[in-house]
């Protein structure tokens, strides 16, 4: 009795517990994250040298001898975690003044309160509360720049951080003859936020890493059981597991399902999410979109996995060919994309490769890493708008984000489309993936 229970745990239990969402391939483990103490020391290594070193040469490459960021409490400047220590900033108005000071750039913190981590990076200026506009006029006059950059005028949340209200209290404290000045600082923060560290660069793939790992133990039966599981229960799920690790996200988790037989809404130009309630079914091809937080750089991670119907050992031979042709559109982009490239040009010549090869296919991919959203090149179908006028810089990362549609012969000639979306990074070679992307489909049995 013994030797058969121990053979039931072989043969039944056994596979059920060890997450698989691949033949034969476990899934990896999460990577050990560093303690929030180790985070912020880093990213301080970081801070130091993104504004010892890299902020002047920008900012004379746009033409900006001084550059303020207003920060309010409980309004945020997008802006402030990036110039900052990792420290909750809470003063009812902080001030960031960046002065080019020809050789070497000049730091002040106009604050209410003297943080001891921002003692490390600024000179600080600690003026009474009914003093503090009075001050910041001094120091302005004194340092008499010709252009004063504010983060307003540009199409991105990223760029338009100083609001109506503190750009009245610059205005009034400063004088007309300093408003006069004011430029916008949004090509500044482009170049600002697309430009990465090397040292960011293994942190960042242990962020891909959890990010995989979390997505390949949704798409498992350790979440799913076909039938049972709504798509509700696996985006909660997600967002639990972030908690667990303490990580968070900038989006919530997408879930869409496309089913055999049956139409897949849609939501502008892209397939529908499902809703909560619905539940995953055999014979789903199921996707999810889903990124998160950590060492102030976000991810973006689209994939698919399908559900086996009972007798099937695999997903049917129209599928697989579906995600190879989204794969043959990666391969094109990474063949065009090299440094010094404009997303547009980028996405014009990709296009007109897969015109050549008759790929059905949209490209929408975009910058990443301060926001999973960022700022820089978008090789983009919406061109200009998008950022597709801006070069793609070296060791600039990016979201390759995009779709294929197939018609699939076991699904009656139904068109499937296959989302894929991957992180990667400019090399001298062109892009690299900071994990292998999907190639085949996740099953779940």
């Amino acid at each position: 009795m013994k030797q058969i229970l121990a053979l039931f745990m072989l043969i039944v239990i056994a596979p059920a517990l060890l997450a698989q969402n691949r033949s034969n391939e476990p899934i990896p483990a999460m990577p050990k994250l560093l303690s929030q103490r180790e985070q912020a020391d880093f990213r301080e290594q970081w801070l130091r040298k993104r504004l010892g070193s890299l902020l002047l040469p920008m900012m004379k490459r746009h033409g900006i001898e001084m550059w303020i960021v207003v920060n309010e409490e409980f309004n945020n400047d997008p802006v402030t975690p990036h110039i900052t220590p990792m420290v909750p900033i809470v003063g009812r108005r902080d001030l960031f003044i960046f002065i080019d000071q020809g050789q070497r750039i000049e730091r002040v913190a106009v604050v209410r309160y003297a943080e001891e981590r921002l003692k490390g990076h600024y000179r600080m200026l600690l003026p009474a509360r009914d003093k503090f506009g009075e001050e910041v006029r001094k120091l302005v006059d004194a340092r008499n720049p010709k252009s004063i950059a504010l983060n307003i005028g540009g199409g991105r949340g990223q760029q338009s951080g100083l609001s109506h209200d503190s750009y009245k209290f610059l205005a009034e404290a400063l004088g007309p003859e300093n408003e006069k000045k004011f430029v916008s600082a949004a090509n500044l923060l482009t170049e600002f936020f697309d430009t990465r560290l090397p040292e960011e660069l293994e942190h960042y793939r242990a962020a891909v890493l959890a990010t995989d790992v979390i997505t390949r133990r949704a798409f498992s039966n350790e979440v799913i059981t076909p039938g049972k599981t709504t798509a509700g229960d696996v985006r909660w799920w997600m967002l639990q597991q972030l908690n667990d690790i303490g990580v968070d996200t900038w989006f919530q988790p997408d879930i869409r399902i496309q089913r055999q037989a049956a139409a897949t809404g849609t939501t502008g130009q892209f397939l529908s999410t499902a809703s909560e309630s619905d539940v995953i079914q055999r014979g789903d091809l199921i996707h999810v979109d889903f990124g998160l937080n950590y060492m102030g750089l976000s991810t973006d991670w689209q994939k698919h996995a399908y559900v086996l119907k009972a007798g099937e050992t695999d997903a049917p031979a129209g599928l697989k060919t579906a995600l190879k042709n989204t794969n043959r559109l990666q391969d094109i982009i990474f063949n065009v994309a090299r440094a010094g490239m404009t997303g547009t040009a980028v996405y014009e010549a990709s296009m007109a490769e897969c015109k050549k090869q008759s790929i059905n296919c949209m490209i929408y991919s975009h910058p990443l890493g301060t926001h999973g959203h960022g700022l820089g090149p978008s090789i983009d179908f919406r061109g200009l708008v998008g950022g597709g006028g801006n070069k793609i810089l070296p060791g600039s990362y990016i979201s390759i984000e995009l779709n294929t549609s197939t018609e699939v012969p076991e699904w009656n000639n139904q068109k499937v489309t296959i989302m894929a979306e991957d992180d990667a990074y400019m090399t001298d070679n062109g892009y690299e993936w900071f994990r292998p992307r999907q190639t085949e489909l996740y099953l779940i049995r």
